[in-house]
């Protein structure tokens, strides 16, 4: 198989990683892709360290196996606590999304007060933290862990008087402060981007990282001479466990015709 033939791999814990597929397709149409959501250990965001990189690394392996040419991690937990691992042990590139939001953060914000709205594990990896304080040490940077966000969104409970609760619960702090740029640093949570905006006001800017690890994607696959630029782009999506449930609620994230999921549960 020719290089720009192969695939290009993604994986989640769950459904979330399905909005950096939809960026991805956007981006590059013609592309094949193989998305992996690990719903056997969904959510990565309580996890510890150890068993984060573990799963990340059993799934980047898997993917590897499927002959793919780059692996995005679009988990910011994952990002964010086993991208060093991955890098070491996986012979393709491998994109997480910490550094592409934190970038386009910094390039938002106008008074330097950045909010990050995150799982309790990437809160406590302080990863984005250290990706903008790299870029420009004097920006304020304020971490909020929201862990209902993404069983929220798992059970199909987006859009619902539940999700606005949490909304509410959560992020009622950031009203009046001074921030003007919240980063949404996970991807299960672009899935609540519009009730997240209407809760936090105009004045109140939202990044999310999809659109920016997929800019990256394709800048890597250009410099590398291997972008799919013939033909019609093919979709493979696996799941770990339910697959019949992942592609359901699937349906409220990209739209279109219900996906085909096929079970792998070699890892578990």
């Amino acid at each position: 198989m020719k290089s720009d033939e192969k695939a290009i791999g993604i994986f989640d814990s769950g459904l979330g990683g399905l909005t950096i597929l939809k960026a991805v397709k956007k981006l590059m149409p013609k592309e094949n892709i193989i998305y992996f959501g690990d719903t056997a250990h969904v959510p990565y965001g309580s996890k510890s360290k150890e068993t984060v990189t573990e799963y990340s690394l059993n799934v980047a392996k898997f993917l590897e196996s499927k002959k793919v040419k780059l692996i995005l991690v679009a988990c910011n937990t994952a990002s964010a606590l086993a991208l060093p691992t991955l890098k070491r042990h996986i012979k393709v590139p491998v994109l997480g999304v910490i550094t592409p939001g934190a970038a386009c953060a910094v390039n938002t914000t106008k008074n330097k007060n950045i909010v990050v709205l995150a799982t309790e594990a990437t809160v406590k990896s302080k990863a984005y933290i250290k990706s903008i304080k790299r870029t420009d040490k004097s920006i304020s940077v304020t971490q909020y862990a929201c862990p209902l966000f993404v069983p929220i969104i798992e059970e199909g409970l987006a859009l619902s008087d539940i999700s606005r609760l949490a909304i509410k619960k959560y992020l009622t702090p950031l009203k009046g402060g001074k921030a003007d740029t919240v980063i949404l640093g996970c991807t299960h949570y672009p899935v609540i981007k519009n009730e997240i905006a209407e809760f936090l006001g105009k004045k109140i800017m939202l990044v999310d990282s999809a659109e920016e690890i997929a800019k990256r994607a394709k800048d890597l696959l250009e410099r590398k001479r291997i972008l799919k630029t013939k033909g019609k782009g093919k979709t493979q999506i696996y799941a770990s466990d339910l697959p019949e449930r992942f592609s359901r609620l699937a349906l409220n994230i990209i739209g279109g015709k219900r996906l085909k999921v096929k079970e792998s549960r070699f890892f578990i």
